[in-house]
């Protein structure tokens, strides 16, 4: 997969999603269930009630002709025993400690990739992922001896994959479809997972891709012919190429990419890095030692999280990104935004630039609330122009002859109208209307 770039980087978080979630140990009930994306399972499992639909099936455009190449990508259980050495012979055990280390029993897994090359119209081949049992000794620290093991054991699975071209529309329409063809070692969900395909996708490399979710005006009829089986095409890369298709088990958008705000991965569906950090930097520390003994990625995870400084935390709070750019319409009133920052941004309002100090006459038109109609006519400071994510700007005032509005304005607490029940007034500053709160001196008072 050279030359893929970035492209992988968000492959890896979709094989990964879901593999791990919060807070990242095995006896968290939470983490008792994963393995929730793109789930192929074995033969026949799904009609027994046993495990997931063995097949996905994908569709999309391209202009260009073949070569393709087709990336299918997913993990393999890796059963992780632990055991404990009692005698002559090893024991399971669900939990295993040694010298103040720690281990759970817990399953792990192995990415696989397999690329072919598709040159025909029509093609298939094979996938396969084979069987095996690694052991790991465990050793006393202070004796040197033989005090356990780890125990990591994959079961085959096999896999039929074929990919088809044919015209539609004036352009090419390639399926491309995997199909777990195990049978099954043994029944029951757990028997069907061990030899499932997990966090399936496919990456395909050539020319001339079409998004099928966005599709120009001359493919937009050969998209509709397009159909989707547990697997959803969009374009990868940098945005405007078209020589890489991201087939994920998840819905994405065309040219998906990890936000440069994010420091790691932490597996949670639908994270959000600063919760989970905040989250795990919360954790006991016998919390996080059980998150360690779980897996090394909660392991890393967990160190992560422990050594981010100020900085990156800060960087987690996100960013504001202007979706619209500089000079953006909005029902024909123009917005001047100076780094986004609503005391600096203004609206021009009948040929006036209105912003943070001008004087405005509230027209009430929207009639959102019935107190709109105590406003009318009014007299209002601006104090801050603000654009929502749909472009709609909304300015916020404090009345003049409101008793309160110092204490509103200090809160923040303002009135939003749109630009077009606002009025512009010059001449007027709200020093010449201001009327100041009345006094509490002391007064004299006759006692006798």
């Amino acid at each position: 997969m050279t030359g893929l770039g970035g492209v992988r980087a968000v492959a890896d978080a979709v094989l990964y999603e879901g593999y791990l979630l919060y807070p990242y140990r095995a006896t968290s009930a939470k983490n008792q269930l994963r393995w929730q994306f793109g789930v192929l399972g074995p033969r026949e499992a799904a009609e027994a009630g046993d495990g997931e639909d063995s097949r996905l099936e994908m569709q999309t455009l391209l202009r260009g002709p073949v070569p393709l190449s087709i990336h299918v990508r997913f993990l393999q259980l890796q059963r992780r025993r632990t055991e404990r050495l009692e005698g002559d012979s090893f024991v399971d055990v669900p939990e295993l400690r040694i010298d103040g280390e720690q281990w759970f029993a817990w399953d792990e897994a192995i990415e696989v990739e397999q690329s072919h090359l598709f040159e025909c119209p029509e093609d298939t081949w094979t996938l396969i992922a084979g069987a095996g049992e690694e052991i790991e000794e465990l050793r006393s620290n202070t004796s040197g001896e033989v005090a356990g093991r780890l125990v990591r054991q994959r079961w085959l699975i096999e896999a039929e994959c074929s990919a088809r071209l044919e015209p539609v529309g004036g352009l090419h329409r390639l399926t491309v479809a995997i199909n777990n063809v195990t049978d099954a070692d043994d029944r029951g969900t757990d028997a069907a997972l061990r030899q499932s395909l997990i966090g399936t996708h496919m990456l395909i490399e050539g020319a001339g891709f079409v998004s099928v979710i966005d599709p120009p005006e001359d493919a937009r009829a050969a998209a509709e012919t397009c159909h989707q089986h547990r697997s959803w095409p969009v374009l990868a890369g940098e945005p405007g190429q078209a020589k890489v298709v991201l087939g994920s088990p998840i819905i994405l958008y065309d040219y998906p990419e990890i936000a440069q705000e994010s420091a790691g991965s932490l597996f949670d569906a639908t994270e959000i890095d600063e919760i989970l950090t905040l989250r795990v930097l919360t954790m006991t520390e016998q919390e996080k030692a059980d998150a360690r003994a779980t897996d090394p990625k909660a392991a890393a995870i967990i160190e992560r999280c422990d050594q981010m400084t100020p900085e990156e935390l800060q960087r987690l709070h996100g960013v504001l990104r202007d979706p619209f750019g500089a000079g953006v319409i909005d029902d024909s009133y123009a917005i001047f935004d100076d780094d986004h920052d609503p005391e600096t941004a203004g609206v021009v309002i009948l040929g006036e630039r209105i912003g943070k100090g001008s004087m405005v006459r509230v027209n009430p038109q929207r009639r959102a609330d019935a107190q709109d109609l105590f406003y009318a006519n009014q007299l209002a400071r601006v104090a801050a122009v603000h654009r929502d994510l749909d472009g709609e700007t909304h300015v916020a005032v404090v009345l003049v002859d409101d008793p309160a509005a110092e204490l509103h304005d200090w809160y923040g607490r303002y009135l939003y109208f749109a630009p077009d029940e606002l009025e512009p007034v010059a001449g007027i500053f709200e020093r010449d209307l201001h009327i100041p709160l009345p006094t509490t001196e002391p007064r004299e008072e006759n006692l006798s």
